[in-house]
């Protein structure tokens, strides 16, 4: 895998785009262009995108998953299911992904607990998928950003304009706007793509830039997610969910 520039990265990064058209496709054709060796995913689940990966991508020799498959009890997120149903997935995992056992690494724990296992400056790509919180982007990013060599790439997933993906009862997901945060405390250019996917290059030069190719992220603050008026719309929209379809109609009606 070679060095590229902010330039060529853009380039490529759009070339990749036009090719695909789903995540998967877009990160396959990414992996495989920029012929990378090793790679982590963290936040497996099902094995969805390493099945994908690892069939699409035969330059992939090295594939480390990093998935606790069990329920935590600090995660309010959907996806913290009971311990059972947690460790089928892990069993489905391991199943899916047997035809690659000989290129891949399953490492079952929180990134805290597993992590160094992996050295500094090992990999070429590491993709996010785990815990979306706070908490979690925060901790994923920090722990991994230093496995990734000089001239590697950090991706991830939900990189929603929203921090409401869930329902309020549910922490909020902050990977937007905490990545772009992220990159600017390390000296990095970080890109938003389609299907709320984010790519993060990491260079000699520590300089920081935000390449936003979808144009829907000029705001990076967090107050317009939680101002009185917003919040008031979020309880309304869960607790009187027709209602509030029933003035969305009304106003459609009279705006048109």
């Amino acid at each position: 895998m070679g060095v590229l520039t902010n330039d060529s990265t853009k380039q490529l990064i759009a070339s990749c785009m036009s090719a695909s058209q789903s995540r998967i496709e877009f990160w396959a054709e990414f992996i495989h262009h920029t012929k990378i060796q090793r790679m982590v995913e963290v936040g497996v689940w099902k094995g969805d995108f390493a099945v994908n990966i690892l069939q699409r991508c035969d330059c992939v020799n090295k594939y480390f998953m990093v998935d606790p498959w069990r329920h935590l009890d600090n995660w309010n997120k959907p996806a913290n299911q009971n311990d059972a149903l947690l460790d089928s997935f892990y069993e489905m995992t391991k199943a899916r992904t047997e035809f690659a056992k000989d290129r891949r690494v399953i490492l079952r724990g929180k990134t805290t607990e597993v992590i160094d296992q992996i050295k500094d400056g090992e990999l070429d790509f590491a993709y996010i998928d785990g815990d979306h919180t706070l908490k979690g982007i925060a901790i994923d990013m920090v722990r991994v950003y230093p496995k990734i060599r000089t001239g590697g790439f950090l991706g991830g997933d939900d990189f929603s304009r929203t921090i409401w993906s869930h329902r309020t009862s549910f922490e909020p997901t902050l990977v937007f706007p905490f990545a772009v945060y992220f990159a600017e405390a390390v000296g990095a250019t970080i890109y938003s793509l389609p299907n709320i996917q984010f790519l993060l290059h990491k260079t000699e030069q520590r300089t920081f830039g935000f390449v936003d190719l979808v144009g829907q992220y000029d705001d990076l603050s967090l107050r317009s997610h939680v101002t009185p008026e917003k919040m008031i719309r979020l309880f309304l929209g869960e607790k009187f969910p027709r209602l509030l379809g029933l003035f969305r109609k009304i106003r459609q009606t009279v705006s048109s």
